[in-house]
């Protein structure tokens, strides 16, 4: 979903394309659910796209107040099944645990991913300047999403048929707060190549936070995104899989997970913002292979240059995977040298995306 602008108004961890397909093929229940989730994005898409993004500088004016310490600064909000955010003031930082699950997983999600984002990298949450940390949960009823809006998280608690609840997927807290941290940073425009690459980047991160969390490397690790969130009703293991893409999931009701590994599958199509969902796979796979190449815990070198390149100035919002891929391989020998960039140029060549940086 994007604004005018065709930035990312509501970036959500569940593609569209599935919700149709469930609506299309499941129960009378799920077809609800799934057509209710449609019909509630699309109702709160203007809502959403006044605060689309952080965008870089606008969050740091926004939170002017925020301390620049590296403190967090949560707060969790109960919506009641109502779609009106941000709703009551169920938990703020420091106070003890409720007995709502949804809570204090959204809580302690929060918390992982400012963990790892200042220890793996010093930055000082989303807009590196303090800011606070919001979630709503409870968001509508049976919804089966979770988003970031540009100011805050939002999580739905799943039909309980196809969908657990939400907040149960640390990697898919993560995901979406790195919406925020790359709306910050560079703002990829939300279409074809530069889209996928924005999808990628959270699905990477949201990765990394759980391997981090875990203290996996990056041979231990799973490599999946949204794990916890199936039920054992769906065929498939996640919503989508890094090390191999194609793979998560192929089921009568949500579909085959459709993601191309390698450019030879590159789709080319108008629905959901040219590919966003389905195309991040190739990039999600270069940046496993990278990973793997180097091996040792994955946020700390093949992370490090992906975060870095996130923030290179040189970075244009419509960038092409070819020109992520450059910017990458640049950052590797600039950080680490010969190793780490031949490991992340053999990584991007595998995949079929054409280099071009020395």
């Amino acid at each position: 979903m994007t604004d005018a602008s065709g930035r990312c108004a509501c970036c959500a961890i569940v593609p569209p394309k599935v919700l149709r397909h469930i609506a299309r093929r499941g129960t009378a229940a799920q077809r609800d659910a799934a057509l209710a989730t449609l019909a509630t994005e699309a109702t709160h898409r203007l809502t959403r796209a006044t605060a689309q993004s952080l965008g870089s500088g606008a969050a740091r004016a926004a939170y002017a107040g925020a301390s620049a310490a590296p403190v967090k600064s949560r707060t969790i909000y109960d919506v009641a099944h109502r779609t009106t955010l941000p709703g009551k003031i169920v938990r703020s930082e420091g106070q003890r645990a409720t007995r709502d699950a949804e809570a204090s997983e959204a809580y302690d999600g929060l918390g992982a991913t400012f963990d790892f984002y200042w220890q793996a990298y010093r930055r000082n949450s989303i807009d590196d300047a303090g800011m606070a940390l919001h979630a709503s949960v409870h968001y509508g009823r049976k919804y089966d999403n979770a988003f970031w809006d540009g100011r805050q998280m939002v999580f739905g608690d799943g039909d309980g048929d196809l969908f657990n609840r939400f907040t149960s997927s640390l990697d898919v807290i993560a995901h979406e707060l790195t919406h925020g941290v790359t709306g910050d940073e560079v703002n990829l425009t939300y279409l074809g190549e530069s889209g996928a690459l924005n999808e990628s980047i959270s699905d990477v991160f949201g990765s990394l936070v759980k391997q981090w969390a875990k203290r996996q490397t990056a041979a231990k690790a799973d490599w999946l995104i949204g794990a916890e969130l199936l039920t054992s009703k769906v065929q498939g293991v996640a919503l989508r899989s890094l090390k191999a893409p194609g793979t998560a999931f192929d089921d009568p009701v949500l579909g085959k997970d459709d993601q191309p590994a390698t450019m030879a599958g590159y789709v080319e199509t108008s629905a959901d913002n040219g590919g966003v969902h389905t195309n991040s796979g190739i990039p999600n796979h270069a940046f496993y292979l990278a990973a793997a190449a180097i091996g040792g815990y994955a946020w700390e070198k093949a992370g490090r240059v992906w975060y870095e390149t996130v923030r290179d100035k040189r970075l244009k919002p419509a960038a092409t995977f070819a020109q992520f891929a450059d910017r990458t391989i640049v950052n590797a020998d600039h950080l680490f040298g010969g190793t780490v960039k031949t490991a992340i140029a053999g990584a991007w060549q595998a995949v079929g995306v054409a280099i071009s940086a020395p």
